[in-house]
């Protein structure tokens, strides 16, 4: 969704509304806090309705020239974290510098403090230097997986061909859910790289990659659950940098976000999906007339409201079938249906099959 809509948004200067007062952003240690004034967070109800299921770490210790290829995530996602939907892979650059790229992208160099995020599976490369013929293929990496997985490997890696330029970087894939609506991995550029000054004092990414180093080294009850709990909230940091940083002319769903206007209707639809909501009350909420709410909320979020509303129920709903022993009926009256038959049929427009059918075979 992402890539075709990643475009200047359109003027809405002509238009006779006033633009509402917009709070005062919170400065925590020098960082804009983006809607911490305010009730509604989007972005945490996703992370609520999105489930993420496993993680793994490994520490490269790279010396030139080295280079490793990855294939796509569907290839490696059953060796590493087997049943989830989705893997998405992510590299906190800690020393020296490389090269990464993936196909139709142009190649993005990474420094020391950098975190590179390949968020929709596909293959990718990260080498020392551009065209540096890589130490593994993309067989020889399902190989490394299968290792690793088995215990074979230590958490430290060391690899490339022992020159004088040395690189560093933690190595993290997590399993989320994409289907059947995950709008935050829809709308991160296939290729994510979020810049870092490595001379500013340590911030909370820091300690986050600190804590995960030391974790990831220890033997200890509980470990799994520390570590994807570590290994989602470095994602959610990463995500939040990345809304930060976003263009003035940005369009997609961190837009949407914040924009004040389109991220409080936003706000409306994650806090109370089940609600009857129209165009015209929608538009009252955000001091829209209705007309410029749905071109604005098309514009930026690439959806018309009632579609993004629709696709966000389903979500909730595949979540609680998936979850919980409840019965189709009342899985549907949560998210806004008085009958089955009507949950039903829009869960199966949205998902492909049967709410049934989901419950035995989620995604």
């Amino acid at each position: 969704m992402a890539s075709s809509h990643d475009r200047a948004s359109g003027s809405h200067a002509g238009t006779s509304v006033a633009e509402p007062p917009q709070p005062a952003p919170t400065q925590v240690s020098g960082r804009t806090i983006l809607g911490a004034t305010t009730a509604r967070d989007p972005l945490s109800a996703v992370l609520r309705a999105v489930k993420f299921k496993g993680a793994l770490f490994f520490l490269v210790d790279a010396s030139s020239p080295w280079g490793v290829r990855v294939p796509r995530a569907g290839d490696f996602a059953p060796i590493i974290l087997p049943g989830v939907q989705h893997v998405l892979s992510y590299h906190i650059v800690l020393e020296g510098s490389g090269w990464a790229s993936i196909p139709g992208v142009p190649a993005a160099q990474f420094e020391a403090g950098d975190v590179l995020v390949f968020p929709h599976g596909d293959p990718y490369a990260m080498l020392s230097a551009p065209g540096q013929a890589p130490e593994l293929d993309e067989a020889e990496t399902l190989d490394f997986f299968r290792d690793m997985v088995a215990g074979k490997l230590p958490f430290i890696i060391h690899e490339g061909g022992g020159g004088p330029n040395r690189a560093q970087f933690v190595c993290g894939f997590l399993g989320c859910d994409t289907h059947p609506f995950n709008p935050l991995i829809d709308a991160l550029p296939r290729l994510l790289l979020v810049r870092r000054n490595s001379g500013t004092s340590r911030d909370l990414l820091d300690q986050l990659i600190e804590v995960t180093l030391a974790e990831t080294q220890r033997e200890c009850a509980g470990g799994e659950c520390v570590r994807l709990g570590l290994s989602e909230l470095m994602f959610v940091e990463v995500v939040r940098r990345h809304l930060e940083t976003l263009a003035p002319d940005q369009t997609g769903w961190f837009a949407g976000l914040r924009d004040y206007r389109i991220g409080r209707v936003l706000g409306l639809l994650h806090q109370q999906p089940a609600h009857d909501w129209t165009l015209e009350e929608l538009g009252r909420e955000a001091g829209m007339s209705r007309s410029v709410l749905a071109e604005r909320f098309m514009d930026l979020v690439g959806y018309p409201p009632m579609n993004y509303l629709l696709r966000w129920r389903m979500q909730i709903a595949a979540r609680r079938l998936a979850d919980s022993s409840k019965s189709i009926a009342a899985v549907g009256a949560e998210v806004g249906y008085s009958s089955e038959a009507a949950f039903s049929r829009s869960f199966k427009r949205i998902t492909g099959v049967s709410p049934g059918r989901w419950r035995q075979s989620p995604g």
